[in-house]
């Protein structure tokens, strides 16, 4: 029987040397995390584990107390400096394999959640957000829940049964929203270019952010599109209310939009509750090869921060510091590779800082990461054209992703490729 308190009371709950898990993205507890701020002693000793969503949480656990370490999948601005001190752990993990950790890695003293009220009863609904809520819920000896009143309820999310549920607090808060930027002129042409490699009926997944959304918004002609992604946001909502996206092809949940979070303004959030054809379910499903594999025409389209000439994909690191995450790109990357008629595509700006610096690289420096290796990906798509990689050999790899970098960088990359061919 879930016994309800307030949120200052689990406070009373924490001791050294334990393990706190606590929800990111949409589905954020913050009146719980306020608490924790207010009564600092209360997390010393603490070890709180959170998977974030950049731009959305930003909380540094380790900074409430000089004793209190975090965990995460995916760094922030705000986590940095936790980060340089050493008391963040950062855990280079794809986000289907993030799902497993939480299930099967050490057990949680303590799950902070957020759920919803339902029309179901002795059931809470999961709301908007369900990535990572089953494999934290089977794996933790106590659950204390907010139950927003605000928090739309969606027929398609999870249902989470109260006795599941040890302790809960009532509020009645309006979720964070996550606005997306107009889209550049230049990440406009790219989404052009990526809509002109889409064919009616394919299912589609994409990330969030300037080009994805410009991605979405290039899509208004096509015909019977498909979604099977990590998201639904505002550039989903405007496709689905144009009949775009009926997923009448797809082989598998046909006629469904499948993701495991909605991220956007309170207008998508409100939308999402409406439709009774999106289901929101865990990454288990939404990321996982057995399930991407059976999805003909299954289209990734992603971004990064950088590419270089052998193709090697760079989502995460700047100069050899870790600024973001893995996420869970490659996830479904792998998921096209294996998809009849499937295919991955890089959409990116060609340069950054303002154009004083090139997207396209020779190759990635020493100490940067590859977030994707070059055999993930299929086709690489800048404002100044489109790189099919797909069966290309290295040489030509790099020539192709030359001529698709900023004119003003052409003439460099060419000369240092030249060098790095006689090696290859």
């Amino acid at each position: 029987m879930t016994e309800y308190i307030q949120a200052g009371e689990i406070t009373a709950m924490l001791q050294p040397g334990m393990r706190v898990f606590v929800a990111g993205g949409t589905n954020e507890p913050l009146d719980l995390i306020a608490a924790l701020r207010a009564s600092p002693d209360s997390s010393s000793g603490v070890v709180y584990v959170q998977p974030i969503l950049p731009g959305l949480n930003g909380t540094d656990f380790s900074s409430f107390h000089s004793s209190a370490s975090m965990q995460t999948f995916m760094l922030s601005a705000p986590l940095q400096d936790g980060y340089r001190k050493g008391r963040i752990d950062f855990l280079p993990m794809q986000l289907r394999a993030v799902s497993d950790y939480l299930s099967r890695g050490a057990r949680f003293d303590l799950a902070l959640i957020q759920l919803t009220d339902s029309n179901r009863t002795e059931h809470f609904n999961a709301g908007l957000n369900v990535d990572v809520l089953d494999a934290v819920l089977g794996n933790s000896k106590c659950v204390v829940a907010e139950i927003n009143a605000a928090m739309p309820a969606p027929t398609g999310s999870r249902l989470v049964a109260q006795d599941r549920v040890q302790y809960a607090v009532r509020c009645n808060r309006q979720l964070t929203p996550y606005p997306i930027a107009a889209p550049t002129p230049e990440a406009a042409k790219i989404g052009q270019l990526v809509a002109d490699l889409i064919k009616d009926g394919d299912c589609i997944q994409t990330g969030i952010g300037s080009i994805p959304y410009a991605v979405l918004s290039a899509l208004h002609e096509k015909n019977d599109l498909g979604l099977h992604s990590g998201i639904v946001d505002d550039g989903v909502m405007m496709l689905a209310e144009r009949g775009v996206l009926t997923g009448a092809r797809k082989v598998v949940d046909t006629g469904k939009m499948v993701v495991c979070m909605a991220i956007g303004t309170q207008a998508l959030y409100q939308w999402a509750a409406t439709r009774e054809d999106l289901i929101i379910k865990p990454v288990t499903y939404t990321h996982d090869h057995s399930v991407l594999s059976r999805l003909d025409n299954f289209v990734s389209i992603n971004s990064a921060l950088e590419v270089d000439c052998l193709g090697q994909v760079n989502s995460e690191m700047i100069n050899g510091r870790q600024i973001a995450g893995t996420g869970g790109a490659v996830d479904f990357m792998r998921g096209a590779a294996a998809s009849r008629g499937g295919r991955s595509i890089i959409a990116l700006t060609a340069t950054a800082a303002r154009g004083k610096i090139s997207r396209i690289v020779p190759v990635l420096e020493g100490f940067t990461a590859a977030t994707a290796l070059r055999t993930d990906i299929d086709t690489v798509v800048t404002e100044y054209g489109i790189a099919e990689l797909r069966y290309l050999s290295s040489r030509a790899r790099g020539e192709a992703l030359i001529k698709i970098a900023a004119p003003q960088f052409r003439d460099e990359l060419w000369g240092k490729w030249q060098d790095m061919k006689k090696l290859l």
